[in-house]
């Protein structure tokens, strides 16, 4: 079933069969601990010997080493003997209720749909349904499409964001008895998740009319106080970059088909997301920040004093090892409309304070220069990092640089992409990285 006006389709999901030990199975979205190989071998062990969607992923940790290509074909293999032994059970076409509790918050709660990548665009300016929220980095798709280009099942770890302050699409779900799909908890600190089968033809047309109610042009329009504008109705939240590696595939199956009609009925049109609705009070925005390797202080305060100065900004570098003189140089600095960046360097703390920045988020800003930076220092690698005790161990380390950078209110994100399009690259990550999604769901995405 397809509500094609608002890009929704009822998926037929794969579900680890009865027996299978879902706190092996389920591990957490491949582009999380980066930088913390401690993190994915220790869920080898965990899952020594056991089915595990650790079988089914590239951790973005190994991505640098030289076995990619094994390390794919083995993961298609994996997928195959998986479908053929019957490790994962096809499921009657249905959305997923999912009910998520982690360190941080009680619960989330979410609903698995699949979105058609028909209504989306990730370039720049793009006025679709299903928008990105910040830039997506080309460079980063060839290593993920190589990863699904052959593969026969799609794991999410995508979470997709819906802007329902009346609490219309998922909260009433919970409203009635369902068939509870799993109920398990979730490895390395992950917390606990649930989830319920929705196959019922009332709740599919009520979730599909309350969605196609929140971009009915004068609700639309009033709510974000705008007129003209093309409606957003998904928001990408978590794994942008997997979503664009969906929709790239996508794009080349279609220039590759002998009939373009038959193919728009190909599985892979459409990406199986998490929906959430932005008003889940157990949905909090982080900030993500930077940490980089390889980077010497004197000589990378330099070239941001050069960068900055010509936009008619000025940089100062304030070193304060006490961190309550740093914070209220850092409130003071933020009171005055200035970006304050607070960072570490070895044994070294304190502040790179941008003032009369020429954009709007202190994000925007370090991002700017950082883009620059990089390409100027082959030598210099970067990470995104989750969490301020990360930052400070990672950025701790001689040779590296971290800095701190405040979250995004969750408020602000919708009418910003309607307005201004996407955000900068890694803006706001939602939680903290044990919050992260699991992959416990699966999708065939060849007929």
């Amino acid at each position: 079933m397809t509500f094609d006006k608002i890009a929704l389709q009822v998926p037929s999901v794969l579900l680890p069969r009865p027996g299978v030990d879902l706190q092996r199975w389920a591990v957490i979205a491949c582009d999380q601990y980066t930088s913390e190989p401690d993190y994915w071998e220790e869920v080898a062990k965990l899952t020594a010997g056991h089915p595990s969607t650790l079988e089914l992923i590239f951790p973005e940790v190994y991505l640098e080493e030289a076995n990619g290509e094994p390390r794919i074909a083995a993961i298609n293999q994996a997928m195959s003997r998986y479908l053929a032994d019957g490790t994962l059970a096809p499921q009657p076409a249905g959305f997923v209720l999912l009910d998520r509790k982690t360190a941080h918050a009680p619960s989330r709660k979410g609903l698995m749909v699949a979105l058609d990548l028909e209504h989306y665009d990730y370039r720049p300016g793009a006025t679709s349904l299903i928008r990105a929220t910040e830039g997506t980095i080309l460079d980063r798709l060839p290593p993920r499409i190589k990863v699904r280009e052959a593969a026969s099942i799609e794991l999410p770890h995508i979470m997709v964001l819906i802007d329902d302050p009346g609490k219309t699409v998922i909260e009433p779900l919970f409203a009635q008895q369902r068939e509870r799909l799993y109920d398990t908890e979730l490895m390395q600190g992950g917390g606990h998740l649930r989830g319920w089968r929705v196959d019922d033809a009332p709740s599919l047309q009520q979730v599909a009319g309350h969605l196609a109610q929140l971009v009915e042009p004068a609700a639309f329009n009033a709510r974000y106080g705008v007129s003209g504008q093309a409606p957003v109705l998904y928001a990408m939240g978590d794994g942008n970059h997997s979503f664009a590696t969906a929709k790239a595939i996508w794009e080349q199956l279609k220039a590759a088909a002998a009939d373009p009609a038959a193919i728009m009925d190909h599985p892979a049109r459409y990406a199986l997301v998490e929906l959430v609705n932005l008003h889940d009070p157990g949905l909090e925005f982080e900030a993500i920040h930077r940490v980089l390797f390889g980077a010497d202080l004197e000589q990378l305060t330099a070239a941001m004093s050069a960068f900055f100065q010509p936009q008619g900004s000025c940089l100062q570098r304030l070193d304060l090892n006490d961190s309550a003189e740093r914070e209220a140089a850092q409130q003071q600095g933020e009171a005055a409309g200035h970006h304050v960046i607070p960072f570490v360097a070895g044994e070294r703390y304190g502040l790179f304070v941008i003032e009369q920045p020429a954009l709007q988020l202190t994000v925007a800003s370090l991002q700017a220069f950082l883009d620059g930076y990089l390409k100027q220092q082959p030598g210099v690698k970067i990470d995104y990092i989750h969490g301020d005790d990360a930052v400070t161990t990672l950025g701790g380390r001689t040779g590296n640089i971290g800095f701190t950078l405040p979250a995004l209110s969750k408020h602000e994100l919708f009418k910003t992409i309607i307005l201004d399009g996407a955000l900068p690259r890694k803006t706001f990550s939602m939680g903290e990285a044990d919050e992260k999604r699991f992959y416990l769901e699966c999708r065939r995405i060849i007929p």
